[in-house]
Formats: structure tokens, sequence, C-alpha cells
């Protein structure tokens, strides 16, 4: 078995350096985050849309989901108490700065954000303990951010998650750079140039690097996208990460907040099933290959309610409604969903615990 060292940030620590990823909507909620952080991980809950099942949320959506931010992370605290539970918040969301500061008033350890560059988020937390970390894809990006962060905010990451092509929903990559590293095909395990993305990932530890050097204190750096196996671990943390952040190995686990219908896609699903689609707000995000998306690819979808869930969004304008697409999804109800996963959603064949998705991973079986 090999011994790994507990993910440090600032004051907390994991026993494990496993975090969760968000994954919304409804997929990573407060069953599921707080299972993770029970098992000794960092449990996280996806802010999107996640007061869908409010009865009021067709009606007032802002509300419905700043109620179940404190809902769902009191909900994953009772099945945690002493574990780390925080939030991933997209910079796209509508209204981002209310929906940091219902984490924060929530008791959120953490917060992690991405899709899009979270310049503000130091002053959306200042005063609390909640640690913050964003999501970065690129050398340039992380470069921006700790930059930003640096001159006008006098501080640095507590962590910084660096997520690579093969992750689930939407990438921080054009078409063109998913091409580079072959992570545009349909084959994408045999075709992916992991060597071309590692080189990235040192790029990032360099900036990394010279920042810790500025600051004095150690940046913990988290790899996501791909991570399925304790090899895939190892591998991450030799590349010098402190930890990773998995999303699609904890969709096939019994406390994942997802139906049973959306796990089963999983399992049934083949490598040549997993496709690159472009997403309603623009961006590549990798996704089941169904007949929903065979539907909206030859015609517009009917977009009858807007959720006002994405700052840059026009409903004219849209294939169809990526709200109504993801929660039927949470739903069940497949024929009209969108499932977004990682690159190697076709490898589960079974549901498991998240204790021994936790074991797996770290390489204690």
């Amino acid at each position: 078995m090999n011994r790994l060292n507990p993910l440090k940030i600032g004051e907390l620590a994991a026993k494990y350096p496993i975090i969760q990823g968000g994954m919304g909507v409804g997929i990573s909620l407060s069953s599921l985050a707080g299972a993770v952080a029970k098992a000794g991980g960092v449990g996280i809950i996806s802010t999107a849309q996640i007061g869908f099942k409010d009865p009021e949320f067709l009606k007032a959506p802002l509300e419905a989901n700043l109620r179940a931010i404190k809902t769902e992370f009191d909900k994953a605290r009772k099945i945690a108490p002493t574990g780390i539970v925080g939030f991933n918040i997209m910079v796209a969301t509508r209204n981002y700065a209310l929906y940091v500061k219902e984490a924060v008033k929530a008791g959120a350890d953490i917060i992690i954000s991405g899709a899009g560059l979270p310049i503000t988020l130091p002053e959306l937390v200042e005063g609390a303990k909640t640690k913050i970390a964003p999501i970065v894809s690129t050398a340039k990006s992380a470069m921006v951010i700790c930059k930003m962060w640096d001159r006008k905010y006098h501080r640095i990451p507590d962590l910084l998650v660096i997520e690579g092509p093969l992750a689930g929903g939407h990438l921080g990559f054009s078409r063109e750079q998913l091409a580079e590293y072959g992570a545009d095909t349909d084959d994408v395990i045999a075709t992916y140039r992991q060597d071309a993305y590692d080189e990235e990932i040192r790029g990032i530890m360099k900036v990394v690097k010279q920042y810790e050097d500025k600051y004095q204190t150690h940046i913990p750096v988290a790899i996501a996208g791909g991570i399925y196996t304790h090899e895939d671990v190892m591998h991450a943390l030799e590349l010098g990460a402190d930890g990773v952040q998995v999303g699609t190995r904890f969709v096939t686990t019994e406390e994942c907040d997802a139906p049973m219908a959306y796990k089963q896609a999983y399992i049934d699903a083949k490598q040549e099933d997993i496709i690159i689609t472009k997403s309603p707000v623009g961006m590549p995000g990798r996704a089941i290959k169904n007949a929903f998306l065979d539907r909206v690819a030859g015609q517009k979808a009917k977009i009858e309610h807007c959720y006002q869930c994405l700052e840059h969004c026009d409903p004219k304008n849209i294939p169809y409604c990526i709200t109504k697409a993801l929660s039927n999804a949470a739903e069940g109800k497949l024929e009209d969903a969108l499932l977004f996963c990682g690159s190697n959603a076709s490898r589960a064949d079974r549901i498991e615990t998240v204790d021994a998705v936790m074991a797996d991973l770290v390489g204690a079986v």
C-alpha cells in the first residue's frame, strides 16, 4: 500500500489528497460531497442550478438556488461533521458574487471556481475563513490569475486546480487546443498525448513556484481531468502536484446524487459514445452521445423558459437550454438530457461505494 500525504490547504487537512469534482446540475450535492468528506477527501457541492428541485425554482431560480446552498451544505456537514466540504461556483454564473457570498455565509471550507477567470473572488471572501481555488488549464491563465490577485489583493490562491483536456463537462480549451493534445476525438484514450499536456502542467508549476517564492509559502496544486485509477493519482503526484480532483469516477457510486438512470448511462457507454459537443455557452463540452444530442445537432430546440443561469446567454441564439437539458439528466429524463461525462466514463462497469473508490484511488486495496 502506498502511503499518500494528506492534502493541506492552509490550516485545513484532508486525510487523502483526493478532491471530488463539482458536477452540476444536481450530480454532486450533499450526499456525494458529504460521503467524500467523511471518507477523508474534499467533498464539493456544485452550485450550478443547485435549487432545481425547489417548488419555486421556475418562478424565482436565483432565490431557490441561494436557499439550496445552505440546505445542501448543512446536509453534507451532517454527514461529515469534521470533513472538508466546499462548493464549485462557475464564474459564468449570473449573479456570481451572490453565490460566493452565500457559500461563505453557509460555512464553506473552500470555493473552487472556473468556467472563466475568478478575478474578483478574493474580495468576495474577504474576512472569511473560506479558502479559494481557481481552476486553470494553461500557464497563461495561471499567470493572469496569480498576477491579478497579487497586484489587486496582495494574495495568492489557497489551492490551484489544473484541469486538463480529459475532463468532463465544459472544458477550458478551444476545439483547436483539444486537437493539439489529441483530445478531440471519440477515441481519446488512444490518441491523447499525455506528454504534451504534462509539459503544460510543468509550465503552470513554474508560475506557481514564482508566487510561492514571492510569498514565501507553499501553494498546493491539484491535477484534474482523466484521473480514474491509483496510477493516474501517482502520475499527478510525480508531476509535483499535492493532490488530484476526480469527478467521473464518483458518478457511479451509491452516494452520488444523480439518479440511477444517469449512472446506468455511464455503465452502458462505450468509448466511442463519449464525444466533444459544442455547448450553448459556446465552449466545447464532453458528453455521452445520445438521441438528444443527435436531435439538437439537426434543429434548434424550443426554449420555453429562461432560467437566468448564465451571465452571457441569449435564448434567441442558442440551440437548446442548457439548464433544461442538465436538469432533465438529473431527473433521469435521459431522452431529453445532456449527459456530461469525463473521458473515462466508459470504464465504469458497476455501482461502487465512495469508500471503495477512495480506497482504490489511494492504493489501499
